[in-house]
């Protein structure tokens, strides 16, 4: 009953049988009735929601011929005998519309490309089909979407073929039908689609309402494309237009000029964002070198440890480069406030490893890098203390924190 019931009133019918079902979660049942309202998933197409006694749905399915409603409970309410059945016709009418969009979207990829459509799919946010062609460019999806916006406002007939009674062979089907079956169904969109299908559709494409190309994207040496329809296209058109509003604020633009906006925003963040850094490096760059006048080490003098309490460790790396540059003794750099120190020397053949490591694991740090760069972080200041002292007093440089 399901290709010709979409009404939102009570229909009724008998359960016939009750079964448990495996395969979802315990206290699943398999409901069979006399007749069923309930589209089963097929086609590409998911299956009706909806209620049996009052019961929700979680799943139809058609397996070896019987027709299962899948709902979950311990029952009740599902016993042999009088069933009503309360059909999710907003969830019908949605991918109805979807269904019968995507037949026409193929149709039109068909005659204008001469691509055909190899998959579909039609999902709860949006739906896909694959076109057999690596590129469709921008041009040519302009074209389709305004071809298929000609045909829902020409509100073409739909139409169903039965084969047999009918001959299959006087269709031109745009793809292979099934060999297994005993009655093939044929939807035609009069004008523009034939196509063996088992899903349901509008009865005219004026039904659609609108349909919007969303993107595309390579898949497989295909084209995926990404579509909605119908009432979709207004929930979408509703959030872009609420965040067009909300960039349009910010900006101080008006809501169609945002893109503009957003790109001269852009632009004038990443002037801003290179006019930091090298501010951030020059600053580094100054102390990098009070920290080797301070601690009077030159380019050939002994190591250097040092804790900076309110410095970041990208800070930290900052200064080291620098300080690096300047002089070739081993400089041991930690942040307090992140916990995480770097260490550093430009003398060629002196691997810092041994020592480092060593000290680091004693304190119960985590860290890696190569013989002139190491870096690591611990989960107290009481470690990381531990953790320089050890360093200093292995490399001769003193007990006193800065």
């Amino acid at each position: 009953m399901y290709y010709d019931y979409s009404e939102a009133g009570i229909f009724r019918a008998e359960i016939r049988e009750v079964r448990p079902w495996a395969g979802r979660e315990t206290g699943t049942q398999a409901i069979l009735l006399d007749k069923t309202i309930f589209y089963p998933e097929g086609g590409g197409q998911s299956a009706d929601r909806g209620t049996i006694n009052g019961v929700p749905l979680l799943d139809v399915q058609e397996v070896d011929g019987d027709i299962l409603h899948l709902a979950a409970g311990d029952g009740t309410g599902l016993a042999p005998g009088p069933a009503e059945l309360v059909l999710d016709v907003r969830r019908r009418r949605d991918f109805t519309i979807h269904h019968t969009g995507q037949h026409l979207l193929s149709g039109t990829i068909l005659r204008i490309t001469g691509k055909p459509t190899l998959s579909m799919r039609l999902g709860e946010e949006f739906c896909t089909i694959d076109v057999d062609t690596p590129d469709l460019g921008e041009d040519v999806l302009v074209a389709v979407e305004e071809a298929v916006m000609d045909a829902i406002e020409a509100d073409c007939p739909v139409i169903f073929h039965f084969c047999p009674p009918e001959d299959i062979t006087r269709f031109p089907l745009r793809k292979r039908p099934p060999q297994d079956e005993e009655q093939i169904r044929v939807v035609e969109i009069q004008g523009h689609d034939f196509s063996p299908c088992c899903g349901t559709h509008c009865a005219s494409t004026g039904a659609i309402g609108i349909l919007r190309i969303l993107g595309t994207e390579k898949y497989k040496g295909m084209t995926r494309l990404s579509f909605i329809a119908g009432r979709r296209c207004l929930r979408d058109s509703r959030l872009l237009r609420r965040n067009g509003e909300i960039s349009s604020q910010a900006l101080k633009v008006p809501v169609m000029e945002t893109g503009k906006g957003v790109l001269a925003l852009l632009e004038k963040t990443g002037r801003l964002e290179r006019e930091l850094k090298a501010l951030e490096e020059a600053a580094a760059e100054f102390k990098a070198q009070a920290l080797l006048e301070k601690t009077g080490s030159g380019r050939d003098s002994g190591p250097l440890a040092e804790i900076f309490p309110g410095t970041g460790i990208d800070e930290i790396l900052r200064i080291g480069r620098a300080a690096q540059k300047k002089t070739g003794a081993l400089l041991v750099l930690a942040s307090e406030t992140d916990l995480k120190f770097a260490a550093f020397c430009s003398q060629k053949g002196i691997d810092i490893r041994p020592l480092i490591k060593d000290a680091m694991e004693k304190q119960g740090g985590k860290g890696g890098g190569g013989p002139g760069f190491f870096q690591g972080l611990f989960e107290s200041p009481e470690a990381l203390s531990a953790f320089m002292a050890a360093v200093r007093a292995a490399a001769g440089t003193g007990e006193d924190r800065p």
